[in-house]
């Protein structure tokens, strides 16, 4: 991003080199307004990042990425001109000094990581960054300049560049001139679905284990080279919310050490010293913990960082300026002089203690190679899983540098098996996946593979159970010792076996790959059929829902037919078979009713008011980017003009309806579901259908039960009424489940339970209850409390379990509503229910 230099001011230009810094522009300068006058768009933003960069010759600027609406990412590195000259040597050095490569290095430099603006409505942090970056060049700020001596600063700017834009465009287009401070204006009132997430609406602070959006996976590329020492991510919360930042609240993942522990509260001292000096509010220890592994916080803090999130009060109500309810005034003027504090203070703090930050990273992953913390040394997924799922893992697993090998030691062994939940003997295989401990990142193999996460305290701030062996269904063991492994040299290709011009091509039907594989075959005209039964034909087994690509039907293709196949198994590595006959060893032969059509169904996707936009995102991006299958995505402002008869599925997504879909409407949609059509409905969706005369859908089995349950709220309410103020919080949370797994059945004899074994771990995310379908299909229930295999559940809520639906069909006339009462689509890292979900849109009532 070099500039070209007019010779005739060279001689400038040198003088201007050899003085340092004395011509680089404060951001107000180069934008030509104050900052926190208004809010800068991304390009701007970059642009100062890269007039910066091209003028100091202590900055770079890298592109690591783009954004899913092709803006770019970047990150800004900044230190002194002495370490910048060997800044690759410096960064090769610090993680020899961790054992992270080979060699060793006895360098002092820490590396502090500050991210900005992963939720794109909290805009005050972008505008931070670019103050902040200034004062790490400025010529007269002479403490940054020391601080440098001995620490690498990166920044990146814009986490979320999608959102933000998002949101800064809609704030701009509609903030008063002066903008308005009184909460009711228009202003402080984003529409659907706000600025907050990405362009698919995840919620980028929840990826980073999970790496499913395009901008967490580049991020983490960089961030595995550079491995920081310390990292913050800056956030904002409600208008009327001080400022919050370390120490973090309980509970602490039990991995975390002392020193990371204790750096927090060092930092936070420090940062209160400036606050104190301003008479600027804020708090520590609360709310904000260290426990769920997919945060801008833990998931720094499991790979040995000092990891940190700092919360300013604001978000996307704020705007320029907006009252408080103590009758204050919070400006973005304010908001950013707040962020720019602890930015500064943590750069500050972490040169003044560089020597012990290097040291304790360096303790940090000695430990935890040699002296891996827990009882399990080893994960063990068993080679009998299907191998899309294996090699998902291991996808996941080389993302985030874990290593990983397979059994060159098959003696059975005793380990906790997390199909059963219970320790036993088990027999591994010499293609059974293993996963030691003994390796730099094995608190973070903890944090991921471990069953159950040990709660310091029950109020927690997200989910409290995402095991990777439940999420993934995978058969896996954890073992109290480490297991003897050599390379997996495993490479997936497609493979053909059978007759070459066959009279049926045969494909499995079990992961999210063969969905993809389907979806192809659909958009090339490619007629399919699947089996409802297991058969055996040619001396092979195959299970109920295998694709059936019989030649009858595509004759119009001719010989492009079986090219299309062929190239479609090889693209999505699929193994499969040309069966030589229709006529089954067992079975349904495959001209028999049992061998369905499959149609290729003209799916529509309900978006807009009501409607979560979280859940919403996770269903977009799983049809465009992952099985790339056509969507037509509908609004709820307009819906009700919609002819649905345009569409074989209806997915309304998690949301609020009841003002959203009138009564009219609601009648219109059950004529189309008697008509033939497939209603999916998702977790809160069910309300619309529940206790209905209309629909067999009901929170309660009989009126006892209902009576039973009021009872009991009763008696609740009756208790709390007594309770000491200081205590409701914990005792509300008895009646809370935020997101524990269940094991529930599955019957994998219906077209919903096609590809899945007789049990599907479950994560439930809250505590309502639906009964059991007294005149429908019930596909996968709870029938116990005895079913939680980890993950908090408050006591009430737990009892309230029990005989529970999770998933369930019910059948209208020509049609089916499919009830969800389950997100299966979680954050899209809940891998064990895409399936299901593939099963809903392509299976169920074919």
């Amino acid at each position: 991003m070099k500039r070209n230099i007019p010779y005739l001011v060279f001689i400038v230009v040198f003088l201007f080199y050899v003085s340092g810094f004395s011509q680089t522009k404060s951001p107000d300068d180069f934008l030509g307004y104050e900052l926190g006058s208004r809010f800068t768009q991304h390009y701007k933003v970059i642009e100062y990042f890269g007039y910066v960069a091209n003028n100091n010759s202590n900055v770079s600027l890298l592109q690591y990425g783009e954004t899913y609406e092709n803006r770019p990412l970047y990150l800004s590195f900044i230190t002194s001109p002495e370490n910048f000259s060997k800044l690759e040597s410096l960064r090769e050095n610090h993680l020899k000094a961790a054992g992270l490569v080979e060699g060793s290095s006895n360098e002092d430099i820490a590396i502090v990581w500050l991210s900005y603006n992963v939720h794109g409505n909290e805009a005050v942090s972008t505008e931070a960054a670019m103050k902040t970056l200034f004062a790490l060049v400025d010529p007269d700020n002479q403490e940054t300049k020391k601080w440098l001596e001995n620490t690498i600063v990166i920044i990146d700017p814009c986490i979320n560049p999608d959102g933000r834009e998002r949101y800064v465009n809609w704030y701009n287009q509609y903030v008063n001139s002066p903008y308005n401070i009184n909460p009711d204006s228009k202003e402080h009132h984003e529409p659907w679905p706000g600025g907050r997430a990405n362009h698919y609406l995840f919620d980028l602070n929840r990826d980073w284990a999970w790496l499913s959006q395009i901008e967490s996976q580049k991020r983490l590329v960089q961030y595995n080279k550079w491995m920081p020492n310390v990292h913050v991510d800056f956030h904002e919360q409600g208008v009327d919310e001080p400022y919050y930042f370390a120490p973090a609240a309980e509970p602490y993942h039990e991995i975390i050490t002392d020193f990371q522990r204790d750096f927090q509260v060092t930092i936070g001292k420090n940062h209160a010293k400036y606050f104190d000096k301003n008479g600027w509010l804020y708090f520590t220890k609360e709310y904000f913990d260290l426990l769920y592994p997919s945060y801008g916080d833990t998931y720094p803090t499991y790979n040995g960082a000092v990891g940190m999130t700092y919360e300013q009060g604001g978000s996307g109500r704020a705007g320029l300026g907006i009252k408080t309810s103590d009758e204050d005034i919070l400006t973005l003027k304010d908001r950013i002089a707040h962020h720019y504090t602890t930015g500064l203070s943590t750069i500050e703090i972490s040169s003044l203690n560089a020597e012990k930050l290097k040291k304790e990273f360096a303790d940090y992953f000695s430990k935890a190679k040699n002296s891996p913390k827990g009882i399990y040394k080893s994960y063990v997924v068993s080679s009998s899983n299907d191998i899309d799922k294996i090699e998902s893992l291991k996808k996941l697993l080389d993302n985030h540098k874990i290593e990983y090998g397979l059994a060159s030691d098959v003696k059975v062994q005793k380990g906790f098996s997390y199909k059963d939940n219970t320790t036993k003997n088990v027999q591994l295989s010499k293609n059974d996946l293993v996963i030691n401990t003994n390796q730099p990142k094995s608190n973070l193999i903890k944090a991921l593979f471990e069953p159950q996460a040990k709660l310091s305290d029950s109020i927690t701030y997200d989910i409290t159970a995402w095991s990777l062996p439940y999420s993934r269904a995978l058969e896996a063991y954890a073992l109290a010792n480490t297991i003897p492994t050599t390379k997996d040299e495993t490479v997936l290709k497609g493979t053909f076996t059978g007759v070459e011009k066959p009279y049926a091509y045969l494909s499995k039907w079990s992961s999210i790959n063969d969905v993809s594989f389907l979806s192809y075959l659909l958009k090339n005209n490619i007629k399919v059929r699947f089996s409802q039964q297991p058969f055996s034909v040619d001396g092979k087994n195959f299970e109920a829902g295998t694709l059936v690509i019989t030649r009858k039907g595509n004759e119009k293709l001719g010989d492009n037919f079986d090219k299309i196949v062929k190239d479609a198994s090889e693209k999505f590595k699929r193994n499969i078979h040309g069966a030589s006959t229709g006529m089954v060893t067992s079975g349904k032969d495959f001209g028999s009713d049992r061998v369905s059509y499959l149609k290729a169904p003209k799916v529509a996707l309900l978006s807009g008011k009501g409607v979560s936009s979280l859940n919403f995102g996770e269903i977009w991006h799983f049809f465009e980017q992952q099985i790339q299958y056509p969507v037509t995505v509908l609004d709820t402002d307009y819906f009700n003009r919609i002819d649905l008869r345009n569409y074989d599925v209806l997915i309304l997504p998690e949301g609020y309806y009841g003002n959203v879909l009138g009564k009219e409407k609601l009648s219109e949609v059950k004529e189309w579901i008697q008509n033939g059509g497939r209603l999916i409905a998702i977790d809160s969706a069910l309300d619309l259908f529940a206790d209905s005369e209309d629909f067999d859908l009901s929170r309660f089995k009989n009126d006892d039960e209902k009576k039973a349950r009021e009872e009991d709220e009763k008696k609740l309410k009756e208790k709390l009424e007594l309770e000491a103020y200081d205590n409701l919080e914990r005792r509300y949370i008895s009646n809370l489940i935020t997101g524990s797994i269940f094991k529930a059945t599955m019957d994998n004899t219906n077209p919903l339970g096609f590809g899945f074994d007789n049990y599907y771990h479950t994560l439930r995310l809250s505590s309502n209850k639906y009964a059991y379908l007294k005149n429908g299909q019930n596909v996968s229930v709870i029938k116990s409390s005895k079913d939680l295999v980890s993950g908090f559940a408050g006591a009430n809520a737990l009892k309230n379990t029990e005989n529970s639906l999770v998933f369930g069909v019910e059948s209208v006339g020509r049609g089916e509503i499919v009830y969800l009462v389950d997100n299966p689509m979680f954050r899209s890292f809940w891998e064990n229910g895409k399936l299901i979900f593939s099963n809903a849109v392509f299976m169920v009532g074919q």
